[in-house]
């Protein structure tokens, strides 16, 4: 699982400030797919808690979509 919080973590250097994305914005359609629906959910579960507990000035959580998934804000 580290793979993947790591993953998503590098790819914010991919994304422009003002940005808005939902973690699984950071992969290809088809990868994301792949992987299991409860390591889904524990990768969103371990980004929020890195960015508010380590990276609070790269992104800004914002409020959920629709469908339930967490929106972020690159800053």
């Amino acid at each position: 699982m580290n793979k993947n919080l790591q993953f998503a973590l590098e790819e914010l250097k991919n994304l422009e400030t003002g940005e808005i994305f939902v973690v699984r914005d950071l992969w290809k359609g088809y990868e994301w797919n792949r992987i299991p629906r409860p390591d889904r959910l524990l990768i969103g579960r371990l980004f929020y808690d890195t960015v508010i507990q380590q990276s609070p000035n790269l992104v800004k959580v914002l409020g959920k979509t629709p469908a339930k998934q967490q929106k972020y804000e690159k800053i």
